[in-house]
Formats: C-alpha cells, structure tokens, sequence
C-alpha cells in the first residue's frame, strides 16, 4: 500500500520535519499525529489491540472539505 500513499498537506503551524499531515490511501485517508498521552487514551471508545490514536491540529482536516 505504501507506494500508494500521496502526501497532501500538514499543518500550517510547522516549521520543520515532523509534523501533523495529511495523505490519501487507497479508500480513505492516514493522519500523521502527536501520540496522545495515556489519560487521553483511557477516555477513547473501543480501542482495539490492532488501533492507535494521535492528535492532529483542525487546520489539517479542516483542508479537506476545501479539497473534495
């Protein structure tokens, strides 16, 4: 899948590498986040084993309903 992978766009507040972004794959989208720390991960709904969570900044996704 990964050759599949198209990067759109990250944050506007990033200066650098690492950064919260956003990318198309094959039926639906990756987000690239901060881990959450524990407290936030105990409040999530359902977490399965196989499953992560991030935090990601709105201006990431709010830019996709300028782009579908």
């Amino acid at each position: 899948m990964d050759a599949d992978i198209e990067f759109l766009w990250k944050t506007i507040l990033s200066g650098a590498g690492g950064c919260p972004a956003l990318y198309r794959a094959p039926g639906g989208y990756i987000v690239q986040g901060v881990k959450i720390d524990a407290a936030t991960r105990a409040v999530l709904r359902d977490l399965a084993a196989g499953e992560d969570a991030v935090f990601v900044p709105a201006d990431v996704l709010e830019r996709l309903r300028e782009h579908v």
